[in-house]
């Protein structure tokens, strides 16, 4: 991965030399650059800020400069034919950033952060960077509240995304039940000695009963979150037809063995009503489902500790493509399916004005639903024989 940040103060980013996030660069697992957002201002005093129009307290920084310094590193010799980098500010008027958005920047060959300072960055700097230069722009807030620029961000950001690559941590299950990665705090730590200040380790960690500690850590992350972030728990709990209620989260890998046996399961109810088994989720290895969480958006619907659904979305140019929404079989028919569909409509990104899926020709219990929701046929032949591609245009 490469890093690209534009900023007035380079030197604030030399924390990002030590430690782990030091050593991946040592080793070549991600590149580092930091501009000088005043190499770019030719006037004597190199000033990138003035006053606002309309009047106010505070300096606004000048689109210039700016415009010369995302041009600069857009070109850089070293980028790929036709790449092009994605483009983050931070700053507190942004979405908050969270565990799901470092996987999901951290599958971005290239990122371009620019430090804002005083009151902002002229508003004209976004829609050049969107319109000429052709870049995805993500403003991103780390908290609520206020900082003097964005370089802290910069380095909280940098540190969870670049974490999250393959080879940076040694051992990669240890990211598998940290904070936040399925929605949930981390259960309590615990190491030698046995009892200390009179304080002893709980019994079911010296049990080697795996299935008991398991179940104990669980019950500890739902109690922690309860009490110290409840906001986690209450927007992932939905109730479906019948009073069902089930815990939506993005999918971990921990999740993988599980949907796997779940994807069988629905996609056998698959081959039967479209009366063919040449059907790619039954055909791959758990491998390529365990892959496809680094290429996707997926979620995972649990009712009652048990997956019982998921769906997955993946963003193609300016349209947003739903796949593999799947319900147990003795679940279906009570809204979960509608509700899975309806939030992985909800997660499209901006710039996106289509949502589309492919369905079996012979799945007319899908179908209908899927009609149902506002979807219709897409124009010509369906590029999978026996399937039926599905579009919908996105409002607003």
């Amino acid at each position: 991965m490469r890093i690209d940040v534009i900023t007035i103060f380079p030197e604030y980013l030399s924390p990002l030399d030590l430690s782990l996030i030091g050593k991946a660069r040592q080793d070549g697992l991600l590149t580092v650059a930091a501009h000088d957002l005043r190499e770019f201002a030719h006037d004597r005093h190199r000033s990138v800020d003035d006053t606002p129009f309309g009047g106010g307290a505070g300096m606004v920084m000048k689109p210039e400069p700016w415009a010369e310094a995302l041009d600069h590193v857009v070109a850089h010799p070293d980028r790929a034919e036709g790449q092009r980098p994605r483009l983050i500010v931070p700053g507190p008027g942004g979405r908050p950033f969270t565990q799901a958005m470092a996987r999901d920047f951290a599958r971005e060959p290239w990122l371009v952060f620019a430090c804002g300072r005083y009151e902002g960055i002229d508003e004209r700097v976004y829609e050049y960077s969107r319109a000429d230069l052709g870049l995805e722009v993500s403003v991103v807030s780390l908290g609520d509240y206020v900082l003097n620029g964005g370089e802290v961000a910069v380095l909280a950001m940098v540190e969870a995304i670049a974490r999250l690559l393959p080879g940076v941590i040694g051992n990669a299950d240890s990211l598998l039940e940290e904070s936040h990665e399925d929605g949930l705090l981390e259960y309590p730590l615990y190491t030698k000695p046995r009892v200390w200040r009179d304080r002893a380790v709980p019994d079911v960690l010296l049990s080697g009963n795996h299935a008991a500690i398991a179940a104990w850590r669980h019950e500890q992350r739902l109690a922690r979150t309860a009490a110290r972030r409840p906001d986690l728990l209450h927007p992932a709990q939905v109730t479906v037809d019948g009073g069902l209620d089930v815990d939506i989260r993005p999918a971990v890998p921990a999740d993988v063995p599980e949907l796997f046996t779940l994807t069988k399961a629905c996609w056998v109810q698959e081959a039967m009503a479209n009366q063919r088994l040449d059907i790619p989720p039954l055909e791959e290895p758990i491998g390529v489902l365990r892959a496809s969480l680094d290429e996707t958006h997926t979620w995972v619907a649990r009712h009652g500790g048990r997956i019982v659904g998921s769906v997955r979305t993946a963003v193609r140019g300016d349209d947003l493509f739903v796949s593999r929404l799947m319900v147990a079989p003795d679940l279906q028919g009570r809204g979960l399916g509608r509700r899975l569909l309806r939030l992985a409509e909800d997660t499209a990104p901006d710039g996106t004005w289509t949502v589309s899926l492919i369905a079996g020709a012979g799945s007319s219990d899908n179908l209908r639903m899927y009609r149902k929701a506002g979807y219709r046929t897409a124009p010509g032949e369906p590029a999978i024989r026996g399937t039926v591609e599905l579009v919908k245009r996105r409002r607003g």
